[in-house]
């Protein structure tokens, strides 16, 4: 994997059975491989703040954990079939977010990894909705970066 990647994250948020709109957003990035796990650094810029978040994205064997830093806050960190619960600090106030992981799924290669999570969500310890989140880095230079569907 090289230094520099794009990465892919997809999301998707069911409240109550109704179909969600699946939210998709492409982003260069850094890529590093420390003490057993994948690091992925990329910012990101909130709609109405000039202010923007630095994200921290750590892959580990068996969990993911995503830090932002900068407009909002946060430590969100998802192990399966464990609740972990952190402050989601955002220019509006903060919240009580609980995460409980039921799926994890990574999968890496030379110039890829892939990671699904389904999980269930809460705010402020009231059930929200039932989310996954695709996460897909590649290096920028494979040659095969394309859009998924």
């Amino acid at each position: 994997m090289t230094n520099e990647v794009l990465l892919t994250i997809s999301g998707l948020q069911l409240l109550d059975g109704e179909e969600g709109v699946p939210i998709e957003v492409v982003t260069p990035g850094s890529y590093y491989y420390r003490n057993g796990k994948h690091y992925i650094l990329y910012d990101e810029v909130m709609e109405g703040c000039t202010d923007h978040i630095h994200n921290t994205v750590k892959i580990g064997e068996e969990s993911l954990e995503v830090i932002k830093k900068g407009a909002s806050n946060t430590h969100m960190v998802f192990e399966k079939n464990k609740k972990n619960v952190t402050c989601y600090a955002t220019p509006f106030g903060n919240l009580s977010v609980g995460i409980m992981a039921h799926r994890i799924r990574i999968d890496e290669s030379d110039t890829d990894i892939d990671v699904e999570v389904g999980y269930s969500l809460d705010v402020n310890d009231e059930y929200l909705a039932d989310c996954s989140i695709a996460l897909n880095v590649k290096s920028k230079n494979a040659g095969n970066f394309c859009l998924r569907q």
